[in-house]
C-alpha cells in the first residue's frame, strides 16, 4: 500500500486514534534520542506555521533547530547549534514534505511562507490539548518561535 492508498482507507473507513486513556499516566518524555524523528518534526513544523507569523521555507531548518535548542533540556546553553545540522535540515524537509501531502500544511506560492490547513491545526489542537511531555513541549517550542521572531525584529531595527 503507498500513501496516498493509505490516507484514501482510512479516510474511507472513517479510522480514528483512540483517545488516551483518562487517568492513565504517561511515562514517556522527549529525550535527544526523539530529536530528529520525522512525527516530531513535523509537530514542530505544524505549532510554529498555525500562528500570524509564519516560517519561509528557506528558514525552516534553521528556525526549526533554534526551536528545539531552546526546547529541549539536552541542548539549552549548548554549543552545538543544531540549527546547522545538515540531518536536521533532510529530515524537516521530509517532514514538511509529509505534511504537504497529508494536507496538514502548505507553502504558499509567492511569500514561499509556510501555513498549517485546517486540518493541520485540529492536530496540533488535539495534541496541545492534552497533558503528556509532547504537548508541553509544543507550547515551549511555540513560545521559542515567537521569542526568536520578535529577537529577529528588535536586532535587524537596531541595525
Amino acid at each position: 500500500m503507498n500513501f496516498e492508498e493509505f490516507f484514501r482507507e482510512a479516510t474511507a473507513r472513517k479510522l480514528k486514534l483512540p483517545p488516551f486513556p483518562e487517568g492513565a499516566i504517561f511515562q514517556s518524555s522527549l529525550n535527544n534520542e526523539a530529536l530528529f524523528q520525522l512525527p516530531l518534526l513535523a509537530m514542530v513544523i505544524l505549532t510554529i506555521s498555525k500562528g500570524k507569523s509564519k516560517p519561509l521555507l528557506s528558514e525552516l531548518g534553521q528556525v526549526v533547530g533554534e526551536c528545539l535548542e531552546r526546547t529541549v533540556a539536552g541542548f539549552r546553553g549548548s554549543s552545538q547549534d543544531i540549527g546547522w545540522s545538515a540531518n536536521l535540515r533532510i529530515r524537516t524537509v521530509n517532514a514538511l514534505t509529509f505534511l504537504e501531502r497529508a494536507g496538514l500544511a502548505s507553502v504558499e506560492g509567492q511569500t514561499r511562507a509556510i501555513s498549517t490547513t485546517e486540518k493541520g491545526r485540529e492536530v496540533v489542537n488535539y495534541v496541545s490539548n492534552g497533558n503528556s511531555p509532547l504537548s508541553h513541549a509544543l507550547v515551549h517550542i511555540e513560545r521559542s518561535f515567537i521569542n526568536i521572531r520578535a529577537e529577529r525584529r528588535i536586532s535587524e531595527a537596531v541595525e
